[in-house]
């Protein structure tokens, strides 16, 4: 009986390091990054602003087969560069392409560290001429409202559904993860409404609506910014931006 007793426990002794290791976070005073799936990984920078401090911004990692896809930059090319090491040395990963999910600093501020290893990046067509009219860093593969990639074993889809956060943004969902990268477009729970200057708040709830329906199966969401979740993060944007 000792013995059998003695072998549970070191079962479960290994079972406890290996669900360890497969939730430990990167973290430094720059970035955080935090595994959520097998193949899917949340990354965290931080933009200075005068009025709210360091606000963290999210992006989403996906590696399967030593191949990734960055979903959104960090906030400044030190931040990709120290994303970018991450993905190759630690993760032993090379980066197939980083998609952006809209046009503003939060998402494409650190682009240029991947155009400079040459890694190509995707927007929407929409995305790439309101960054040419901010003069910010231009994704260099436009795409109008689908594309579909493939990392290793896992595809990932991009899709424009409609107007939120901007006039541009998109949503990027991994379906054997059940994983929604929604950007800006997506609410935190207990956040406000956040940056509105591009916004359409008439069609906000109506987009996410077609997001909730179109990937009705989706276990992990992903906002721009705050506290990753589920199916809730869905329901309260749209509650958020509800028309009266």
């Amino acid at each position: 009986m000792k013995n059998v007793v003695k072998v549970l426990f070191l079962v479960l002794l290994m079972y406890g390091c290996f669900a360890a290791r497969q939730t430990e976070s990167y973290k430094s005073e720059r970035l955080r990054i935090e595994q959520l799936t097998k193949g899917t990984y949340l990354h965290t920078s931080f933009l200075p602003t005068e009025k709210y401090g360091k606000v963290p911004c999210n992006g989403m990692i996906v590696i399967d087969k030593r191949k990734a896809l960055v979903f959104d930059s960090p906030v400044s090319d030190e931040d990709s560069e120290e994303l970018i090491a991450w993905i190759e040395q630690e993760m032993g990963s090379s980066i197939e392409g980083i998609v952006v999910n809209h046009f503003h600093v939060d998402c494409l501020g650190g682009l240029e560290a991947f155009h400079k290893r040459n890694i190509p990046s995707y927007a929407t067509n929409e995305t790439i001429a309101l960054a040419k009219e901010e003069n910010a860093v231009i994704p260099k593969i436009g795409y109008e409202e689908r594309l579909d990639l493939t990392v290793g074993n896992l595809k990932v889809v991009n899709k424009f559904l409609g107007e939120g956060h901007t006039r541009d943004n998109t949503v990027s969902y991994v379906p054997k993860e059940k994983v929604l990268f929604g950007g800006c477009l997506i609410k935190a729970l207990g956040s406000g409404k956040g940056n509105l200057a591009d916004a359409n708040v008439q069609q906000w709830s109506n987009t996410v609506k077609q997001v909730r329906d179109q990937f009705a199966d989706v276990k992990i969401v992903i906002p721009g910014h705050g506290k990753y979740g589920g199916k809730e993060l869905l329901d309260y944007t749209i509650d958020k931006f509800a028309q009266d």
